[in-house]
């Protein structure tokens, strides 16, 4: 991990946490930034997606930066899986100074900016790093001067030190989760690591975004517990899962009742975000009591 990037922290970056402190210099100023978690494959890059599309049609200049190794977070905006920034790198030999904008930067629907942080071999190094490249080479390149929202697209529910790594650069950060017990099991977990980070960075936690679910007794329950609010609502819907295989965003699907439905509600929540929400305390609850809370005998 590079000095020029990240420093020690003279107090603990968490309780128990081995990261680095963030460079004051690489602080992402002028616009909101938002990390979206949540478990894996619950629907964290169609929401990030459809989220970044929706500013877009606010009149938002919008940068997306999927930060899994799968580098498939941008996938529905590009049409395809662009090379990642680890990819960009190696090919410079790590020359970062050679590289091009139009290298890892790439323009997806309706203006979105695309960046896939991409990650080290598998066993071999830090999700935090990259991240930590990708917003140093934005910054270098002045591309963030000209962004009105960025959204980090975050790697499953893993919640180590290097894939908290964008809660150091978020105002916000949301998680994604659905009605059933490993969704919220899961975002129990990840409220700890935003508290954690909250000690010491500007992160708060903004809320929940319920996807894939009819219905939200479940969320309900344990949000009441933690003192959680659920944002947004999309429901469990073949055009969503349609979307994807089409290389599209729901704002590009054929028209019908439903999608306008789920169009609007993205809309709303982009509008809701931009005008600023309110940041939660929340008290994450101990793994053994969501068994309880959620009905496990």
């Amino acid at each position: 991990m590079t000095t020029a990037t990240l420093t020690r922290s003279a107090r603990p970056d968490g309780e128990g946490s081995v990261q680095v402190k963030l460079d004051p210099s690489m602080k992402i100023e002028g616009a909101k930034v938002f990390a979206i978690y949540g478990k894996g494959g619950i629907g964290k890059s169609t929401t990030s997606s459809n989220l970044s599309v929706a500013f877009s049609k606010l009149g938002k200049r919008v940068l997306q930066i999927g930060c899994d190794p799968k580098h498939d977070s941008t996938y529905t905006l590009t049409k395809k899986l662009v090379p990642t920034v680890i990819d960009a790198l190696e090919q410079v030999d790590f020359h970062a100074e050679e590289l091009r904008v139009e290298d890892f930067v790439y323009e997806g629907y309706n203006g979105v900016m695309c960046v896939e942080a991409g990650g080290p071999p598998a066993g071999t190094g830090c999700g935090g790093y990259v991240v930590g490249q990708t917003v140093k080479l934005l910054k270098e390149h002045h591309l963030l001067e000209d962004t009105d929202v960025v959204i980090f697209d975050v790697l499953g529910d893993v919640v180590c030190g290097g894939f908290a790594a964008p809660l150091q650069h978020a105002d916000r950060a949301l998680i994604i989760t659905a009605n059933d017990f490993d969704s919220i099991f899961a975002m129990n977990r990840i409220l700890g690591a935003i508290r954690a980070k909250a000690k010491n960075y500007d992160v708060r936690l903004g809320g929940c975004i319920a996807n894939r679910s009819d219905e939200t007794d479940q969320i309900d329950k344990f949000n009441e517990r933690v003192g959680l609010k659920t944002m947004a609502r999309f429901p469990s819907l073949d055009v969503i899962r349609r979307s994807r295989l089409q290389k599209s965003t729901l704002f590009e699907m054929e028209d019908s009742p439903e999608l306008a439905a789920v169009q609007k509600e993205y809309m709303r929540l982009a509008s809701v975000l931009w005008a600023g929400v309110s940041p939660l305390e929340v008290t994450p609850v101990k793994d053994r009591d969501i068994f309880d809370l959620l009905g496990f005998e």
